[in-house]
C-alpha cells in the first residue's frame, strides 16, 4: 500500500489517540513513518518523542525533544518534557536547566512548580 499525505494524517491522529491511551509503542508503529515521510513535522517529532518517553525509551524521548528543540528554541513544552525526561534518565542538574527555560517561556503552574526557583542554593527569603 502506498502512502500518501492523507494516510500520514490519519496516522498521526490515530497515533495521538493511541499516546492518549497510553500506547506508546502503538503510537510508534504509526508515527515512524510519518516522521520518515515528514522529517521536518515538528509536530510529528514531539508526539514521537513523547511516545518514547512514555514507553521508557528516554535516549530515544531525549534525541527527538533535542531535534524539536532546534528547530523551536521557544517550545516551553518541549523543554519541560526534555526535562521531565532527563529526571527520569538521572540526570537532575541537566533537568532543572530545562524546567527553567520552560518556567521563563510559559509561567504555567507546573513549569513554574519543576523549575523550583525557591529551592536550594538560590537566594530566596525563608520566612
Amino acid at each position: 500500500m502506498s502512502r500518501t499525505p492523507e494516510t500520514h494524517i490519519i496516522g498521526f491522529r490515530a497515533a495521538e489517540h493511541l499516546l492518549a491511551a497510553r500506547d506508546p509503542r502503538g503510537a510508534l508503529k504509526l508515527l515512524d513513518p510519518v516522521v520518515a515521510a515528514h522529517p521536518e513535522n515538528t509536530a510529528a517529532r514531539l508526539l514521537r518523542a513523547r511516545a518514547f518517553f512514555l514507553g521508557a525509551q528516554l535516549r530515544s524521548a531525549e534525541q527527538e525533544f533535542q531535534v524539536v528543540l532546534e528547530r523551536e528554541p521557544d517550545n516551553a513544552f518541549a523543554h519541560f518534557a526534555l526535562g521531565r525526561t532527563l529526571e527520569r534518565a538521572g540526570r537532575p542538574d541537566e533537568a532543572k536547566r530545562h524546567f527553567r527555560l520552560a518556567a521563563a517561556l510559559d509561567p504555567r503552574p507546573d513549569f513554574w512548580d519543576a523549575a523550583d526557583f525557591d529551592g536550594p542554593g538560590t537566594d530566596a527569603a525563608v520566612g
